[in-house]
C-alpha cells in the first residue's frame, strides 16, 4: 500500500489490478457492479471478465475495463470446457491481476485453475447461492453433486485465498465439510441494497397484491407459488398474484415461457416478464414472496426490506438470513404450497401485521444490509489481502 493508502501493484508500480470473473454481464451488473465501482474509487484498476450480451455498455460506462469471454454456465463437454479454461488462462496472463474475485461456481473452478497455472495467488472466491447443483433435486444435479464436492475441496480455498459467503448457513457448512479453512472464510451479506432507491411507501388502497420477483426457475419456488395462488383463489381469497422476471434458458431448471403464459391464461397469476422498475413494482404491492429452495442472499428480499414490505419466504439458507419469523415476515417449509398459502392468507387478511413487518424490515435493511456496508467490507478485504 502507498503512504496515501491507495492500493498498489505487487511490484509497487501503478495501481493494484483487480479482476472480477463472473459468468454473465447481467449478473455482474445486478449484484456486483457497485462493489467494483467502489473499488475503482478506492484506487484499483478494475477489469471484468464475463460473457457479454446486453450490459457491456453499462460496464464500460462505469469506467471498468470489459473483457468479453464466451462460456457456457452449465456445460460438461470436456473439450469445450478445456477450451474455456485456456481462454481464461490467457486472459489472466494478459491482465496479470494482483487480486482476482470469482463469483459463482464455474468462475471459481476455472478461475482458480487458471490462477494456479498462471502463478496468481491472491484470490477471493464467492460461491454465492451454491448454484443449480446444490439447490436442485433433479437427476442431473444429484449426479453432479459428488463431483462438485470433490472439486470444491480442491479448488475453493487454495493457499492465499479467502472465501466469501453470503449467509452463515453456507459458511458453517463449508467449514464443517472441509471445503474451506475456518480462518479463510468470512461473511459479507450479499450485494446489499440501495436504501435511497428502495424506500417505504404507504400501501396502495387496492386488492392485496403479492409479488414474486426472480428469474423464472423451479428452484425459486415458482411452481409452489402458483399452486398456493390457485389454492387461495379456490378458497375465495381476494388477491392478485404477480410473477416478475424472465425465464433463464441457460439454466436447466428454467420454467418454460409456454408454462408461464398458460398460468396467466388460467387467471392464476399475472406474469409481467422482465422489468427494471422494481421500486415501483414493490410500491404497488402489499406482500413480497420468494419460496426458494436455497439462496446465497436474495437481492429481491433485501429490496423488499428496504421498501418496507412484509415477506413470506422459505426457511432455507439465504432466505432465513433476511427474515426472522414473525418479526419482519413469515417463514414456511420449502416445497410446501399448502403452508405457503396459509402464510400468504394470514398477511392478506391482516393489514396491521403487514405494516408491522414492513417497518421492522426497513429498520433491518438500514442496519444490516445497506449497500455502503457491503462495499466497505469488500474493499477492506482487498486491502488486507494486498498487504500480505
Amino acid at each position: 500500500m502507498s503512504k496515501a493508502g491507495e492500493p498498489r501493484a505487487e511490484a509497487g508500480e501503478g495501481p493494484a489490478r483487480l479482476l472480477y470473473f463472473v459468468t454473465e454481464d447481467w449478473f455482474f451488473c445486478s449484484h456486483f457492479i457497485e462493489r467494483a465501482c467502489a473499488a475503482q474509487a478506492a484506487g484499483y484498476e478494475v477489469s471484468v471478465l464475463t460473457r457479454v450480451r446486453e450490459h457491456g455498455e453499462e460496464i464500460r460506462r462505469r469506467g471498468l475495463t470489459l473483457i468479453p469471454i464466451e462460456l457456457k454456465r452449465h456445460g460438461i463437454n470436456p473439450f469445450i470446457e478445456a477450451a474455456t479454461l485456456l481462454r481464461v488462462l490467457r486472459a489472466y496472463r494478459r491482465i496479470r491481476p494482483d487480486l482476482v474475485h470469482h463469483f459463482a461456481l464455474k468462475p471459481i473452478v476455472y478461475g482458480t485453475l487458471a490462477a494456479r497455472l498462471g502463478g496468481f495467488r491472491r484470490l477471493v472466491n464467492a460461491p454465492v447461492g451454491m448454484g443449480f447443483v446444490f439447490a436442485s433435486n433433479s437427476a442431473l444435479a444429484r449426479l453432479l453433486r459428488p463431483l462438485m464436492r470433490l472439486t470444491l475441496r480442491a479448488l475453493l480455498n487454495p493457499p492465499g485465498s479467502r472465501v466469501v459467503f453470503e449467509n452463515l448457513d453456507d459458511l458453517r457448512s463449508a467449514v464443517d465439510e472441509g471445503f474451506v479453512r475456518a480462518d479463510s472464510a468470512l461473511l459479507i451479506r450479499g450485494a446489499g441494497v440501495d436504501t435511497a432507491r428502495f424506500v417505504p411507501t404507504p400501501e396502495p388502497d387496492s386488492v392485496p397484491t403479492v409479488v414474486l420477483v426472480a428469474r423464472m426457475l423451479k428452484e425459486k419456488g415458482v411452481q409452489e407459488y402458483v399452486d398456493a395462488a390457485r389454492r387461495l383463489k379456490d378458497d375465495g381469497v381476494r388477491a392478485r398474484f404477480l410473477l416478475v422476471g424472465a425465464p433463464d434458458p441457460g439454466n436447466p431448471s428454467a420454467v418454460a415461457r409456454t408454462q408461464l403464459l398458460a398460468w396467466q391464461q388460467q387467471c392464476i397469476v399475472e406474469w409481467l416478464g422482465q422489468r427494471t422498475d422494481i421500486p415501483e413494482i414493490l410500491a404497488a404491492a402489499h406482500i413480497v414472496c420468494l419460496p426458494s429452495y436455497r439462496e446465497g442472499l436474495p437481492k429481491t428480499l433485501l429490496e423488499a426490506l428496504a421498501a418496507g414490505r412484509p415477506i413470506v419466504t422459505t426457511d432455507v439458507p439465504g432466505c432465513r438470513e433476511v427474515v426472522t419469523d414473525s418479526i419482519n415476515g413469515l417463514l414456511v417449509p420449502p416445497r410446501d404450497a399448502a403452508a405457503l398459502a396459509d402464510a400468504l392468507a394470514r398477511l392478506i387478511r391482516d393489514p396491521a401485521l403487514r405494516r408491522r413487518f414492513g417497518a421492522a424490515g426497513r429498520e433491518r435493511a438500514e442496519r444490516e444490509f445497506a449497500t455502503e456496508l457491503v462495499e466497505r467490507a469488500t474493499t477492506a478485504l482487498y486491502r488486507r489481502m494486498l498487504a500480505t
